[in-house]
């Protein structure tokens, strides 16, 4: 089970690992994106307020309308707290949504616990791609991490014993020895109990591009 305590966890482990690091530069690429470090902090932020959105108004067909930055001078602190509010936003409508809801995402139907483990791995996961490289350490709950593959991924590989190391091999973050990384991953908005077709055709697709990773 995935809950919204999972996701105030997730965020605040991202959050606290960055704050330290708030007076780097944060035009620099981060990890492996060709986002910089202020880019993908906003698209975490930007993802949490779509997937609120989504369950808000239980969007049928395709996601809703709208778009949300930090402020144009904000420094890498006012993007943290508009990644941290964006999260806390989420929780929030995630407490308030029966379980009952169904909601629009391109990768499947979601009810409110696919939405917010596609929450808790979008902080995790671009937290990493951040604190890659702006040598901050990210280390989430190796509990946490389990739930998320058994959730999220139950249709995926899961190597290892290291359930982060196999989160981040799995989206092509690191390497195992001897283990070829997916060609390709998709996570499961849809519930484990109901029908979900992994690759539709044709692809449903969000009204805007949202990366190569996610």
């Amino acid at each position: 089970m995935i809950t919204a305590d999972d996701l105030d966890t997730a965020v605040t482990c991202v959050v606290d690992a960055l704050r330290p690091a708030a007076d780097q530069d944060w035009s620099v690429l981060a990890g492996s994106l060709d986002w910089t470090c202020r880019t993908t902090a906003e698209h975490i932020a930007q993802a949490h307020l779509h997937w609120a959105t989504q369950l808000a108004v239980a969007a049928p067909t395709q996601y809703v309308r709208w778009s949300a930055s930090a402020q144009e001078l904000a420094p890498p602190a006012g993007v943290l707290d508009f990644l941290e509010a964006a999260g806390r936003i989420l929780a929030l409508v995630v407490r308030s949504t029966p379980p009952t809801v169904r909601a629009f995402h391109p990768w499947g139907i979601g009810d409110p616990e696919g939405f917010t483990a596609m929450a808790c791995t979008e902080s995790l996961i671009h937290g990493h791609d951040l604190t890659v490289t702006l040598a901050a350490p990210l280390t989430p709950p190796a509990d946490l991490c389990t739930r998320l593959l058994a959730r999220a991924f139950p249709h995926e590989p899961h190597p290892t014993d290291d359930p982060w190391l196999n989160l981040r091999w799995l989206t092509g973050r690191t390497q195992i020895p001897n283990t070829p990384t997916p060609p390709t991953w998709r996570w499961r908005p849809t519930p484990l109990t109901e029908p979900w077709n992994r690759t539709p055709q044709p692809a449903p697709m969000p009204f805007t591009p949202v990366g190569k990773h996610t």
